[in-house]
This record gives C-alpha cells, sequence and structure tokens, in this order.
C-alpha cells in the first residue's frame, strides 16, 4: 500500500460530459461532501464549491456543472469564479463541503492557484472538504502537474490541439494531492503519449492518463480505484529506459506504492 497520505478523498475526473456516466462519476464525490456536511434527512444539502477560471462564459461554464451535480444528487452548487490571470483565495472554502475544481486552460487553473499550492491540501483535510477536479482541475491535482504541450524536444508526441497553448510539454508544480502525475482525455485525445513523455523525460516516477468520463478515486491513504465507462493508464519508468504501461478498468485499482 502507498506510504502517500493527502488527508482528503480526491476523485479525478478525466473529462467528459456523458449523461450515462454521470452518477457513476460524481455520485462518490457527492456522497463524501454529504458526509463531510454531516448530512441528515433534516440537513441542508451539501454545498459545492466550484471554480471556474472565467474566460469570459465563467458563468455559463458553472451552470452546464451545476446541472449535472443537481442531476446527480441532492446539492448546492456555489460559483467560485477566478478571472484569468486572478488567483484563488482559501477563504472561498469557509462553508464548503466539497470542493470542483473544473475544465478548462490547465496552465490558468495552475496559474490561478500559484499562491496556495502548499496551503490548499491542509485546509482541505482541516475542513474535511473533499476535493474533485475536472480535466485540468484533475491535472494540478498532482504534485508534479502536466499542464500541456504536444511536443518533446521538438518532436511532437500528440495532436496540436492537445497542447493547452503550449508547445514543449510541460511540468508544474501543483497540489500533491495524489501520489502520481495526471494526464486527462487519454483515450479521446491521444494524451497518453504525452504522459509517457513527462514521465520518461521529465523524471517522475508514476504517471496515471484518464479517459473521459472516467473517475480515479484517490483515498487518504493512497489507494486508487478506477470508476466510469473507461479506463485510466497506468506508466511507470522501466530500468531500461522505457516504461511500464498498464490500463485499469472499474472496479480495479492502480497500485500506488
Amino acid at each position: 500500500m502507498s506510504t502517500h497520505r493527502s488527508g482528503t478523498r480526491t476523485f479525478l475526473v478525466g473529462g467528459g460530459w456523458d449523461a450515462e456516466a454521470a452518477r457513476t462519476v460524481y455520485e462518490p464525490f457527492l456522497r463524501a461532501a454529504g458526509e463531510s456536511a454531516g448530512t441528515t434527512e433534516t440537513a441542508a444539502a451539501p454545498r459545492i464549491g466550484c471554480v471556474v477560471v472565467d474566460e469570459g462564459d465563467g458563468a455559463e461554464q458553472f451552470a452546464r456543472y451545476e446541472g449535472v451535480l443537481r442531476k446527480v444528487a441532492d446539492c448546492a452548487p456555489v460559483p467560485l469564479l477566478v478571472p484569468l490571470g486572478g488567483r484563488f483565495e482559501l477563504g472561498a472554502l469557509q462553508g464548503l463541503d466539497g470542493l470542483l475544481v473544473c475544465g478548462g486552460l490547465t496552465p490558468a487553473y495552475e496559474e490561478a492557484f500559484a499562491g496556495c499550492l502548499d496551503q490548499l491540501p491542509s485546509a482541505l483535510a482541516e475542513f474535511g472538504i473533499p476535493y474533485a477536479g475536472f480535466s485540468a482541475g484533475a491535472a494540478v491535482a498532482a504534485r508534479h502537474a502536466v499542464v500541456g504541450g504536444w511536443l518533446d524536444d521538438g518532436v511532437p508526441v500528440c495532436h496540436e490541439d492537445t497542447a493547452e497553448d503550449l508547445e514543449e510539454i510541460a511540468v508544474r508544480d501543483g497540489f500533491g494531492l495524489v501520489p502520481f502525475a495526471v494526464d486527462v482525455h487519454a483515450a479521446q485525445w491521444g494524451t497518453l503519449p504525452r504522459l509517457i513523455a513527462a514521465v520518461t523525460r521529465k523524471g517522475l516516477a508514476h504517471g496515471v492518463a484518464v479517459d473521459e468520463n472516467t473517475v480515479v478515486e484517490v483515498a487518504p491513504d493512497g489507494r486508487a480505484r478506477v470508476s466510469g465507462l473507461g479506463r485510466a493508464h497506468s506508466v511507470r519508468p522501466s530500468a531500461d529506459g522505457g516504461v511500464l504501461l498498464r490500463s485499469y478498468g472499474a472496479g480495479e485499482f492502480i497500485p500506488t506504492d
């Protein structure tokens, strides 16, 4: 078992908006938020803070997540819009029962949390707030966040459209909520080669690429379980300079030690 401890339950969603997968993907997170709220038959619905980096359509993007969450469970989504180039304030966690960091331009999300990367995990643990990351929000949950790029030393490894406005593969500081790097939209966008390159060229010990409509739930003790319609792809460096690759489906656990 992994010795990693984050102190909070973390849910990594690889993106995707398939209505058939919504309950499987989001219900465990919303259940954890309900537990955080101490939900009973007479208690208020858990408040879910939804962080959206606002590129001009923040309200519309929030409404999209709100609609999905409300269809899955009784909850009260709260918009936490951060202007492009702005900073997320930890004080926004007050009164929340769950935190969902949404999708968009991954480097912009990394920048939005740059002032509180070290403080966020302890604050979530202190308040007992579970974390969910959708796409960009999943990527920045890692200690070493793969935030984009499509070139490995000038050589294309994935499509330019997946690059997040970056050229070379970029690995930056993230939250450290999970004991592995994360890439997303793996099967749909073909980003697995980017993660493989990041592991081999950036010295990462472990990476997991998550398909759309798929979630990897990471417990505080580091155990990582896959749910949803797709798979999660584990990448580790091998002794010969290559990688060890294995894919995991719903109900399987990814070794994280």
